[in-house]
């Protein structure tokens, strides 16, 4: 049975579009079937694997506005091990069409209860939001990925987010879990990057992840090209940050960590 893990957010900028591109990369590297979703209306995870989403009729939409099969919108990567579905732009609207659909917060887990077994991994990438989209998500993750920038305001609407993962376990998902605290853009020659760290470690314990996501500009560039960074460039910071990040994953969950090796 496939372990699924939202990447969620709500505060936009912290990476998380790219840890959840470059996770589900990294999975796939270390031969783990991975699917990544892309449920974020802005499909930039889509354009992360030179998926032109406007083109396409079969998308998360479809699946979730129009009960379109799950299986039928599954589109291949680069990558032989990771599949994606891919997003569109009408999700904007999803969550007034949705508004009066019963058990409509799970939506989303209904139809990955059909899919999930024939993966590791599915890593959903949410929307930088906490409405309805982000809601099925956590309701249908077993664990979230929080990214973090080290930044200023790095735990600046955290509490908001972490009250949202105790309503969804009290109301519809009592099993989530956090899965870690990614800390994002850590730049090694800031101060400010080294305390954001600390506080971050401090405040979360064990649920901080060792691993640490370097600002880095492949890991920037990487997208519009339609690659992951692993991809992009192999040897970049970027891309090993997120094969650290994936061997942490695979460990904690009691996976050989195989091919996610230098």
């Amino acid at each position: 049975m496939g372990k699924i893990i939202a990447v969620a957010n709500q505060k936009g900028g912290v990476g998380k579009t790219t840890t959840a591109v470059n996770l589900a990369a990294s999975l796939a590297a270390a031969e783990q079937k991975t699917l990544l979703i892309d449920i974020d209306p802005q499909a930039n995870a889509s354009h992360g694997f030179g998926v032109e989403t406007a083109q396409l009729d079969r998308t998360i939409y479809e699946v979730l506005v129009n009960g379109l099969g799950i299986h039928s919108v599954v589109v291949p990567t680069q990558m032989p091990f990771l599949n994606l579905i891919p997003s569109h732009i009408n999700l904007v609207g999803a969550e007034i069409e949705l508004v009066d659909a019963p058990r409509r917060e799970h939506l989303l887990k209904k139809v990955l209860d059909t899919i999930k077994d024939e993966y590791d991994f599915v890593i959903i990438d949410c929307p930088p939001s906490l409405g309805l989209l982000t809601l099925n998500s956590l309701t249908a993750a077993d664990s979230v990925l929080v990214p973090v920038q080290c930044e200023f305001y790095a735990l600046e609407g955290l509490g908001q987010l972490l009250n949202t993962i105790s309503i969804v376990r009290r109301t519809t998902n009592p099993n989530l879990e956090i899965e870690g605290v990614l800390l994002t853009m850590y730049d090694s020659r800031l101060r400010l990057s080294n305390q954001v760290v600390d506080e971050v470690r401090r405040h979360f314990e064990d649920k901080a992840c060792r691993t640490v996501i370097s600002r880095n500009v492949r890991l920037s560039e990487a997208p519009s090209h339609g690659k992951p960074a692993l991809l992009y460039d192999a040897s970049s910071i970027g891309a090993q940050n997120y094969l650290e990040l994936a061997t942490e994953i695979l460990t904690k969950n009691g996976v050989i960590p195989g091919a996610v090796a230098e």
